[in-house]
């Protein structure tokens, strides 16, 4: 009966979540030989539903609840264990496997990024054509849904769609197609794997509707960090108070709702990137992702080279468990993987002691205060954790009744502490960072007075409260304060490389504004997100990962919209290569989670986006599908594996790297091991002036001898390309240890700088 092969999909980032079943039935994903439908079907649906109705009478139509063909061949479907078993056995089938949860990576920032204000695009260029060619773009966001009312997505002075365009608008009891409209082009919801795995529990939650209408607030923050119209006015609360807008303000924007209140399903996640490619986005953005498996079980990844072949730009993010090393989501070389820095912008709050200490720290609270008298502080009357961390139902509210309460910061939600103090009768809160956080703060929209700390100051602060016989404090807080140093600063939260899965491929490729970012919000859930958060606002400010990707969706629509010829590789090499790696002070870039040490390239990437310069980076590393392929076969997967991913019926591995870092990336991982000598060839391509002439300039550790061939390029014409190889060299009597070294490797004239960040390891990381 014709073939079927799947993936297994993401585990969780932090948490592997247990499947859900509905009695004895579970949702699986079957991956087919898609080519080898037979004739007698009209369809791959036809051939799909056959197979299940040959398993047993039990199995309905409704049994199968996705048919994909293009991010993915194969189908959902809803079967008990046995049923599974059985479906292994079929010639046609080359897996079964259960479905999985995938997690979220939960105004001044294009000021920050140097985009003009005004237009949405770059200062010094023509923005009026500029403006008309990113008209014709479609950025197609998978999230939560979208808040269809927002400012963000009006669409005054917008042309008419596109009329290639094949999207639409679902109608659903709390969404009418009418809502959509020139900006808001698309708006689509996929349910089925969450409503299998729920077992009809979403029923009794009046706030789950099956339509795309974000009832979370994810999504519409996301959407229009993208590509969110002007909006005049915005603020959270009096906060960031200014003209919001996106990234890509003349980008039209399309919903694929995956993402439900229990999570993201993959089943749903690759029916919505199956969706969008047919529908025709150029930009596809995900704020989401799972652990480190290999490409051929990462149904992201999958879905991604899909989108790749057809010219799609993939944007991801790389996940909030930083600072841990080897912590990455979305690994694949295909696919922009985002971390995230700070901004220039902070929201100073102080917590005054009574020795007189004054510590500043941050905050988003916007109500009433507790006046300008000290009251107790308290900390830590048990000795248990649960304590410390202010966990739901750990305080006793004799002991912190009308009391500032010292939280320490993880385990549960930043703002979930506050609404413990506030239930247990404290009066406010310190929100102190641990050794993990470091000195990064994240303000929140706190329902009590509250001030982050970070960990020195903690450190003080607790020590005050343990050895003062009567601690006090009282907080205050000072609004919105401008032009921050320095800045920007990676993120603790950031997920960090090396790449366990191609160690090979240095990720994450860039950072992007990631933390305390202002953008629409969905009006159906307060600025915390808490049940017991009655305020309406229609933005808020969030941090993470989540918030840095779009803002590389964003610009890579506006690089799309500039240059319409290049390939998603081609911008993602021009927002690599002219990325920059000092901050607002001219120093490196520092590390949050550090102490101030200085980041590096497993934390940053290439380093910070830079939109000015990546307009016109000179040269770029261009990439094609099959270049991809060979890098695949180079990994030494099975023609399986490798047609999981690719989805071609007759793709071989007569193209193969000797070594997955043979890859054109604009990135170099130098991984020695039992080598001394790695040798990698690299290709660039003017999309610059004729007659181009490039010099190299090479940093590298004292370990390692770096020698490239030839040191001058020379460039023609205009798409003329020319190859380079270099040459690293370790040291003799280098100890193999676990340690890295970093380096730069530079093309430059008078008016370009194409820059590569090379990572050195002597090891190799084993997944555990």
């Amino acid at each position: 009966m014709g073939s079927m092969a799947m993936l297994l999909l993401v585990p969780l980032l932090a948490l592997q979540l247990p499947c859900f079943s509905v009695a004895s039935k579970q949702t699986y994903i079957v991956h087919t030989k898609h080519h080898d439908k037979p004739s007698a079907f009209a369809t791959h649906h036809d051939w799909y539903s056959a197979h299940l109705q040959s398993l047993s009478s039990s199995t309905t139509s409704e049994s199968l609840l996705y048919t994909y063909t293009t991010a993915y061949h194969g189908f959902a479907a809803s079967l008990d264990p046995d049923q599974a078993d059985l479906l292994r056995r079929f010639d046609s089938v080359l897996g079964v496997y259960e479905d999985t949860l995938y997690t979220l990576h939960t105004t001044r920032t294009p000021e920050f990024l140097g985009l003009d204000s005004e237009s949405g695009l770059w200062a010094g260029h023509n923005t009026q054509e500029l403006d008309q060619a990113s008209h014709d773009v479609v950025v197609g966001v998978l999230d939560t849904g979208v808040w269809p009312e927002s400012k963000s997505f009006e669409d005054s002075g917008m042309p008419e769609i596109p009329s290639r365009w094949r999207g639409g608008c679902e109608s659903a009891p709390d969404f009418s197609p009418s809502l959509c409209n020139k900006k808001l082009i698309g708006a689509r919801s996929f349910s089925k794997g969450y409503r299998m795995a729920s077992g009809g529990s979403y029923l009794n939650k009046p706030r789950e509707t099956m339509s795309p209408r974000d009832r979370d607030g994810h999504g519409t923050h996301t959407a229009s960090t993208a590509a969110g119209s002007h909006v005049t006015n915005a603020s959270l609360l009096g906060y960031a108070s200014g003209k919001a807008r996106g990234m890509a303000t003349h980008a039209r924007v399309a919903i694929y709702k995956v993402c439900w209140s229990i999570g993201c399903f993959g089943t749903d996640i690759l029916a919505g990137i199956d969706r969008a490619i047919l529908d025709g986005v150029d930009v596809l953005s995900l704020s989401l992702g799972g652990g480190s498996v290999p490409y051929y079980r990462d149904n992201i990844a999958i879905g991604a080279f899909a989108a790749m072949e057809r010219g799609i730009f993939v944007s991801c993010s790389a996940g909030n468990s930083g600072p841990n090393r080897a912590s990455l989501a979305n690994e694949a070389p295909w696919i922009m993987t985002v971390g995230a820095g700070t901004l220039d912008r902070d929201f100073p709050a102080y917590a005054i002691l009574g020795n007189k200490n004054q510590f500043m720290g941050m905050s988003l609270y916007s109500g009433q205060g507790m006046g300008n008298k000290p009251v107790g502080l308290v900390y830590s009357k048990g000795s248990t954790n649960s304590n410390n961390m202010c966990l739901p139902g750990s305080l006793d509210p004799e002991f912190v009744r009308g009391k500032v309460v010292v939280c320490d910061r993880g385990i549960n939600a930043r703002v979930e502490k506050g609404e413990v103090v506030r239930d247990a009768g404290g009066v406010g809160m310190i929100l102190a960072n641990t050794l993990v956080n470091g000195e990064e703060l994240v303000a929140d929209s706190h329902l009590i007075p509250a001030v982050a700390v970070g960990r020195k100051a903690g450190d003080l602060i607790r020590e005050y409260v343990r050895s003062d016989r009567n601690p006090t404090a009282e907080l205050r807080f000072s609004g919105t304060v401008l032009d921050v140093r320095p800045s920007p600063v990676v993120a603790a939260f950031s997920s960090r490389g090396p790449n366990l899965v191609s160690p090979q491929i240095l990720k994450p490729d860039v950072i992007g504004p990631g933390v305390n970012i202002l953008a629409a919000w969905s009006e159906a859930i307060g600025p915390t997100g808490l049940e017991k958060d009655t305020r309406k606002t229609q933005f808020n400010i969030l941090s993470g990962t989540s918030m840095s990707c779009p803002h590389i969706s964003g610009l890579a629509a506006l690089l799309k919209a500039a240059h319409p010829e290049w390939s998603p590789s081609a911008i993602k090499s021009a927002l690599m290569t002219t990325a920059y790696t000092k901050d607002n002070t001219n120093s490196p870039l520092r590390d949050a989670a550090g102490g101030g040490a200085f980041s590096d390239p497993w934390s940053h990437g290439a380093g910070h986006v830079d939109p000015h310069k990546a307009l016109s980076p000179g040269l770029v590393y261009d990439l094609s599908p099959d270049d991809y392929v060979a890098f695949l076969c180079s990994l030494d997967y099975s023609t399986d594996h490798v047609q999981t991913i690719v989805k071609r019926p007759n793709v071989t591995c007569s193209r193969k790297f000797s070594d997955p870092g043979q890859l054109n990336y604009p990135s170099f991982s130098v991984v020695f091991r039992d080598k001394r000598v790695v040798r990698y060839t690299r290709e660039l391509t003017n999309v610059g002036a004729a007659g181009s002439v490039y010099g190299v300039t090479i940093s590298a550790p004292q370990m390692v001898a770096v020698t490239v061939t030839p040191k001058r390029l020379v460039f023609k014409n205009e798409w003329e390309k020319q190859a380079y190889t270099v040459t690293f060299v370790a040291r003799k009597g280098m100890p193999k240890v676990a340690r890295s070294e970093f380096g730069t490797i530079v093309w430059s004239n008078e008016e370009h700088q194409v820059k590569s960040p090379v990572a050195f390891a002597w090891t190799q990381l084993v997944r555990s």
